[in-house]
């Protein structure tokens, strides 16, 4: 009885740290239809949190950040985001940039949770962003661990600027890199994945297309949206998303939240709350005073942190 127990004991200990190990668990992603799916094709749902832009809060990346969310926060998936813009972005220092990424990719990997390289860019930069993917590409595209999002969110580009960009950036990758998950940004903010529903694009395997949603200012209408490119064939993937208004700041929607998140559990579209940062606004989940590297106690993550938290426990099991 006892030699019974101790091995159905240490069953559940290796089922629980399996669980633990995203990548272990599903290996090599893949997209099948309009689901992402893991090695051997069957559904997977990846959830986590984005860091805020490298050149405003790279304290926060760092090795035992990104093992903090993991191990306390039940991240799955750790999305990386690389400025374009503002002072001391990619473009104008990348030497910085690759300084804050690398210890995230290479902790990612470690930790074997997947993490999103993500180009944060809202301006179309074609040969900067193929010059960019196709160095990722080259370094880590043998590692299942890695998704790329080419384009963060559009603004003014069209849908057909955007596939003639995802054309090129995509032919990039899959010159040094074959199958792992890449994901396209639609116009808008992110907002007209009905564009994409009505014109995808074709040729290309493993490739999925984001929504962002902020929920305070995104409901129904976009819900709709989304489900309907869904149903049309189209895989979404919500690659950022807040509880808040769309400016990452003022009220924040629980209410509305929950019905994003039932929505994405039903559909299975994996999901990534922002951010990992301590700016003073409602969707920043961290207080200044709260340390680079965590653990993060409660008194240090604030009411969007704790209600993001709280989701990944709940659903990252």
């Amino acid at each position: 009885m006892k030699k019974l127990l101790t091995i159905i004991l240490f069953c559940v200990c290796v089922c629980h740290a399996h669980a633990l190990d995203p990548v272990k668990q599903y290996g090599q992603l893949q997209v099948k239809d309009t689901q992402l799916c893991d090695q051997k094709g069957n559904p997977v749902i990846l959830r986590g949190v984005s860091l805020g832009w490298h050149n405003l809060w790279p304290r926060f990346y760092n090795k035992k950040a990104v093992q903090t969310l993991k191990q306390d926060w039940h991240c799955s998936v750790i999305r990386a985001a690389i400025g374009q813009h503002i002072e001391d972005n990619y473009r104008e220092n990348p030497t910085y940039a690759m300084q804050c990424l690398t210890p995230v990719v290479e902790s990612a990997i470690k930790q074997n949770i997947y993490v999103i390289i993500d180009w944060h860019s809202h301006e179309l930069r074609t040969e900067e962003a193929k010059a960019f993917f196709g160095e990722m590409a080259r370094k880590y595209g043998k590692y299942p661990h890695v998704i790329y999002e080419i384009y963060n969110e559009p603004v003014e580009d069209t849908w057909t600027d955007l596939k003639k960009y995802a054309t090129e950036v995509i032919s990039e990758i899959r010159k040094y890199d074959a199958d792992n998950i890449v994901l396209v940004g639609c116009p808008h903010w992110d907002q007209d994945i009905h564009l994409v529903a009505d014109n995808p694009l074709q040729g290309f395997n493993n490739i999925m297309y984001t929504v962002h949603f902020y929920a305070a200012t995104h409901g129904e209408y976009l819900r709709e949206r989304t489900e309907d490119a869904v149903k049309k064939g189209i895989p979404v993937f919500i690659s950022e998303s807040g509880a808040t208004e769309a400016s990452g700041d003022g009220k924040i929607d629980a209410e509305s939240e929950e019905e994003w998140i039932k929505m994405c559990e039903r559909l299975g579209i994996s999901w990534i709350c922002w951010s990992i940062s301590d700016k003073n606004e409602s969707c920043s989940m961290l207080l200044p005073r709260a340390t680079a590297t965590g653990p993060w106690a409660d008194d240090v993550i604030k009411v969007y942190g704790k209600l993001v938290k709280g989701l990944l426990l709940k659903y990252n099991l």
